[in-house]
């Protein structure tokens, strides 16, 4: 399992990623990978999760971006002191790639800010980083 943080405005953002064999298909170039996050608000005000916006690389340097409302379906909101975790997947076509990316919050009183999604990587066990 590979992991990486980052923090900013006292949001603490961790991920944890790992292959899953049981859902690829090595001969035909599907490799999947799952990923968890913990959004933890180490401020003193409450925050929402409005949108993300991904950074997806493979192996070739192929790229994709991934925008959208929420995560998992959801908006949350983080009061101080509080987390909220999450679990989603990411299928390659190479055995090997990376994610980074944001996350779009507000604050209760209108503010918005972006928060760093640390880049991590999606390697199947025994392959180069």
């Amino acid at each position: 399992m590979d992991s990486s943080e980052a923090i900013t405005r006292n949001i603490r953002i961790q991920v944890q990623s790992r292959y899953l064999p049981e859902r690829s298909a090595p001969p035909r170039s599907q490799w999947f990978f799952a990923y968890k996050i913990r959004i933890a608000n180490e401020g003193d005000e409450a925050i929402q999760l409005l949108t993300r916006h991904w950074v997806i690389t493979d192996a070739t340097g192929h790229i994709e971006e991934v925008n959208g409302d929420g995560v998992v379906g959801e908006q949350p909101v983080i009061e101080p002191g509080h987390a909220f975790e999450y679990s989603s997947g990411c299928p390659l076509t190479t055995p090997f790639g990376s994610m980074y990316g944001e996350y779009q919050m507000i604050t209760r009183r209108g503010e918005q800010f972006d928060v760093t999604i640390p880049a991590f990587v999606l390697r199947v066990p025994g392959t180069m980083n």
